[in-house]
């Protein structure tokens, strides 16, 4: 389509070149259908009458949002009038570079476009140790972290756009990586937690915030602090004896944020330990609304911080209400950050993100939360590449704009934002882990696709989930998504041919692998050796098939990475697919010693097998979540 625009600034005629291959236009100096563009206080309004086109805009990001409806709606209909009301005041996304994967920059460049026609305005990169800080050279060593003018390029793309790049690090926990080296021996409280108290460990917090607020325009860093619950209790119990871990946690903020007030820094912090630390009750809940939040409590709490309030798993609305109003005693309207779920999996689980996020998001606009970021997690080891978030950020971005969500309207407008019919597609991702027999929806976060690929063929840690109805269904039902995802492969461009490619490629290994230790027991319990025989040996055996096709996983896989992340962190899965195509040569060496006499018996499949973990779901016995280290051995992993 050929457009032209009527007072429109430079830098947003150069955010929209930038879009142009996505929005398929061709800006013309006259030529075209003809776009008013008008920045004034109010609403987002798109319209088109007797081939004139009109854009009202407040902000910058709202223009962008408003060039892609009006250019979707321009190609349906001749005259329309739109009107949006945003809602959020900051919408976006965090997305983790700290599990291994660490984003490429032209990926980075490929969100934010795609952010900009959603109407996102902010981005956190997720970066414990990910980022340069130049005074201590092991920090990040080797994981792909950040240099300064590398963030700096994507923060001046974002702000072309409007949207606001936000550090977010840590300065208490999630510390692990960037603590194992021996220049942080005399900071470290736990192994991922930093000694509170210490000098030198508010020396070291300095550095990196010094560094990480330095790659970005914005005043606002994210301080992180979650999930530290053994603060306290290691090294610093041994120096300080027993103290109150409240007070432990207060003092060790104070000085943060006395840091942060220096450097003219605006901060927030995640306020899970504040409700873990204050909740009487605790039984292991992140979130406990029965926390005592009394006024004693909330004064010794420091002053000048923001709350960012994560809740991954709740679905009733009223359940977040009710936490939107105990953080409001913390002092200020918290921000909210939501899961789109990738994490601990090989495949997302889109269920579960439209579980949360709706209930989330609807109960954050009725009462009153401005700021909401969408959070992508790449846990153990970030299997899951981050493409597949794209219908999940569409959803925080409708929400952002509108109240009456459907699949309807987010499959048109990630086509909008995207170019791409994406949403069927990569919805449809979730039953590699929503087979037959887990529930819809999938909220205990079953990962079969994972499991079922990693799971030692021999020792079969998870072959008493598989037994029963599952063993025959669970080959037809990845055969047949195998299928599916070659089809989405031959019908989406790059990088999104890669991804199907990849779970075609996954489907198919899990055709075999997913009942392999199941039948292998079967066959051995019943004394057919020949069929052993044949598993051992023969050339156009499963278990040739099966390396044959991990192979080609692994190759796939491969590519797909190198073409989204650093290459630091291939590594990990370089060394999980070798040692499954070695676990296969060694069930088909001590098949071949069974039946060949050279043994009695294969020790590992007389052992009785038995369940691995319920989480209470007898019924359900597909439905768990396993971790890779978990899924491999019951031996020591290290």
């Amino acid at each position: 389509m050929k457009i032209y625009f009527d007072n429109l600034p430079e830098k947003l005629l150069e955010g929209v070149g930038e879009l142009s291959d996505i929005l398929d236009i061709r800006i013309t100096e006259g030529e075209g259908l003809k776009i008013m563009v008008i920045q004034a206080p109010g609403p987002i309004q798109a319209s088109l009458k007797d081939g004139q086109g009109t854009i009202r805009y407040q902000e910058k990001i709202h223009f962008f949002r408003a060039l892609g409806v009006f250019l979707e709606q321009a190609r349906e209909r001749d005259r329309f009038e739109l009107t949006e009301e945003p809602r959020f005041d900051f919408n976006g996304t965090m997305l983790d570079v700290s599990r291994n994967g660490v984003l490429k920059v032209p990926v980075i460049k490929l969100f934010i476009r795609y952010m900009a026609l959603m109407g996102l305005n902010g981005l956190m990169m997720y970066t414990e140790d990910t980022y340069e800080v130049k005074e201590q050279p092991y920090f990040g060593y080797m994981r792909g972290r950040y240099t300064a003018s590398e963030m700096k390029e994507c923060d001046d793309y974002a702000d072309l756009f409007g949207i606001e790049m936000i550090p977010c690090i840590q300065t208490l926990g999630h510390l692990q990586q960037a603590l194992k080296w021996g220049y942080a021996a005399d900071m470290k409280d736990h192994a991922d937690i930093l000694l509170a108290g210490e000098p030198k460990t508010y020396a070291f917090i300095e550095q990196m915030i010094t560094a990480a607020s330095g790659m970005f325009r914005s005043k606002r860093i994210h301080i992180g602090m979650d999930e530290a619950f053994q603060v306290g209790l290691g090294k610093y119990l041994k120096l300080n004896g027993v103290q109150d871990r409240f007070q432990i946690m207060n003092d060790h903020v104070s000085r943060v944020l006395a840091i942060t007030e220096r450097l003219g820094l605006r901060p927030m912090i995640w306020s899970d330990m504040y409700f873990n630390l204050l909740a009487n009750d605790y039984q292991g809940s992140l979130y406990n609304p029965d926390a005592d939040f009394s006024d004693d409590h909330m004064s010794r709490i420091p002053q000048g911080v923001q709350f960012v309030y994560w809740d991954y798993g709740r679905r009733d609305e009223q359940g977040y209400e009710r936490l939107y109003e105990k953080h409001m005693r913390l002092g200020s309207k918290p921000i909210f950050a939501g899961g789109i779920h990738m994490w601990n999996s090989i495949s997302p689980n889109n269920g579960k993100t439209w579980m949360t996020s709706d209930p989330a998001l609807r109960a954050a606009k009725s009462k009153g939360i401005r700021e909401v970021i969408a959070t992508a997690w790449g846990d153990n080891g970030n299997e899951t590449n981050h493409l597949v978030i794209l219908a999940g950020l569409q959803l925080f971005a409708e929400h952002g704009y509108g109240d009456d969500i459907s699949d309807e309207l987010l499959a048109r407008r990630l086509a909008a934002c995207t170019g791409i019919d994406l949403f069927g597609s990569l919805n449809a991702l979730k039953y590699m882990d929503e087979v037959p027999g887990v529930s819809e929806g999938n909220h205990w976060m079953a990962n079969p696709s994972k499991y079922l690929l990693w799971q030692d063929p021999l020792l079969g840690l998870l072959d008493k989930h598989v037994e029963g109805e599952a063993d025959s269904v669970l080959p037809g039902h990845y055969a047949g998504l195998e299928q599916r995802w070659r089809e989405c492969k031959e019908q989406h461009p790059a990088p999104f041919n890669r991804l199907f490619d990849f779970y075609e490629k996954l489907a198919s290994v899990l055709v075999i692998k997913s009942t392999l230790g199941v039948t292998l027991k079967r066959l051995y319990d019943t004394g057919n050796l020949e069929r052993l025989a044949e598993l051992a040996s023969a050339a156009d055996s499963p278990l040739n098939d099966l390396k044959r096709r991990i192979e080609a996983l692994r190759l796939s896989h491969r590519g797909l990475w190198m073409s989204t992340y650093k290459p630091f962190g291939w590594e990990v899965l370089d060394l999980r697919y070798g040692g499954l195509l070695a676990r296969i040569s060694s069930t088909q060496d001590r098949l071949a010693d069974y039946v060949g006499g050279a043994v009695d018996e294969i020790e590992e499949l007389e052992a009785d097998r038995m369940l691995f973990d319920q989480n209470g779901l007898t019924d359900r016995p597909l439905e768990v979540n396993v971790t890779y280290q978990a899924t491999v051995t019951a031996s020591c992993f290290i």
